[in-house]
């Protein structure tokens, strides 16, 4: 079974990624995609956030999540090595420029760019890169993205400040990019 993109969360909190696998009244029911497949609820309070919806920052605009992962995986298909948080900023920086070439440093942290690698290392088996996102046709995921863009509508502080934006029904909503989960 092949996942796409608006069917994987990240929970700030909770370690990896998770699939969604069902709704209830106070949050969503999601499941690890890390090999042990654990179930667990979220709650109203927690802050999930769809790869979907996701974004990075580039001196031209936003680049969506789904645009990076399939330039990523050409890239490694090529040759190029994956980094990881040992490698030095400049190591980092350099391979992200190989895989978007106009991503803004000073938005797009080298923490961001290794989550990054770290979600490429856990999805590179489960999804199909050439087809990471199929339109909202499932009423599950509809209904469990409005739910959580009304709970997580909180006004950004100088802690929580966003580094990507990710849209919503209604305008642009602001959404913790790579730090999210």
């Amino acid at each position: 079974m092949s996942l796409y993109l608006n069917e994987i969360v990240s929970v700030a909190g909770k370690p990896g990624l998770h699939k969604l696998v069902g709704k209830r009244a106070n949050g969503l029911i999601v499941e690890s995609l890390n090999g042990d497949k654990k179930r667990f609820p979220t709650s109203l309070t927690q802050k999930v956030s769809f790869l979907s919806d996701i974004s990075m920052y580039t001196y031209d605009g936003d680049k969506k999540l789904d645009e990076i992962l399939k330039s990523l995986h050409e890239k490694v298909e090529a040759g190029l090595e994956l980094v990881n948080k040992k490698n030095t900023g400049d190591a980092i920086q350099s391979f992200f420029r190989q895989v978007v070439k106009d991503f803004d440093e000073d938005q797009v942290y080298n923490s961001d760019i290794v989550k990054l690698v770290s979600w490429y290392r856990l999805l590179k088996d489960q999804l199909d890169f050439n087809q990471l996102t199929e339109p909202d046709s499932d009423d599950k995921v509809k209904e469990a993205k409005k739910s959580t863009s009304k709970s997580n509508n909180k006004k950004p502080t100088a802690h929580n400040a966003p580094k990507a934006q990710s849209k919503a029904k209604g305008g642009v909503k602001k959404s913790g990019n790579l730090k999210a989960g």
